[in-house]
């Protein structure tokens, strides 16, 4: 940012914009894309990803700021280790300021992190009233701790986030129900095989084809997971979209 007013500013909008899911009906995936977009955008992160428990005893990766950390992501899981497995177990901060020595803690993850470019790693939990639902990794491509400064939004934004997910009418009880992340699960699953149609039709990388689907999604006013569907069902032509963004 430009100076520390700016900083501030563009805060405010961020928190602004998480707590409109809140009070109206809204997109949860294109939600927690926005989440990781703004660590990316205000805080000391080279990229972000968000993990979910999808309440069958596994996680899932929701949402990522690039291609390449959303494969990281999923390297976590194949490999069965990492900060944010770490952090949802725990339901604690798993802040690593240097990766090249966690080899021992994590020694399948913390290599494939270095060599894709990432020395520090960040995650922080995504809590309500004692539970942990996910959490919220920081990728850093130099060593060091995350400013307490940025730690701190990085909480706010990740409790926004969890509110705004489960919301109140899904607390009942105590008992979170899981009818709200089911749905962006299975959204996921469409929007990233509508994610290979479209790059395989105009000729993209993943991470091209996801921006030019979310930027079609947001041009007609539409959700992530509906435009996804038309596109892997057929309704939709890629050319189509294409065409769109052009215009």
């Amino acid at each position: 940012m430009s100076s520390h007013t700016d900083r501030e500013t563009a805060l405010v909008r961020a928190f602004v914009g998480m707590a409109d899911t809140l009070v109206d009906d809204y997109d949860v995936v294109d939600v927690l894309y926005q989440l990781v977009q703004h660590c990316v955008d205000l805080l000391d992160a080279a990229a972000a990803g968000l993990m979910f428990d999808d309440q069958r005893g596994g996680l899932q990766v929701l949402a990522s700021s690039t291609e390449r950390t959303r494969l990281l992501e999923l390297f976590q899981l194949q490999a069965d280790e990492g900060p944010c497995l770490d952090c949802v177990r725990s339901g604690e901060p798993v802040l690593i300021e240097d990766l090249t020595a966690q080899t021992q803690r994590w020694p399948v993850f913390a290599p494939e992190a270095v060599r894709e470019g990432f020395l520090s790693v960040h995650a922080v939990p995504l809590r309500l009233r004692g539970q942990t639902i996910g959490a919220l990794n920081l990728f850093g491509t130099t060593r060091g701790p995350l400013p307490e400064e940025d730690l701190t939004v990085a909480r706010g934004l990740a409790d926004t986030a969890t509110i705004g997910i489960l919301q109140e009418r899904a607390i009942s009880r105590g008992e979170v129900l899981t009818e709200q992340l089911q749905t962006a699960l299975n959204s996921r699953i469409t929007i990233e095989q509508a994610k290979g149609v479209l790059a395989h039709a105009v000729d993209l990388d993943m991470e091209q084809a996801f921006h030019l689907l979310r930027g079609h999604a947001r041009r007609t006013n539409s959700r992530l997971g509906d435009i996804a569907y038309q596109l892997v069902t057929g309704h939709l032509d890629p050319h189509a979209v294409t065409a769109a963004s052009r215009t």
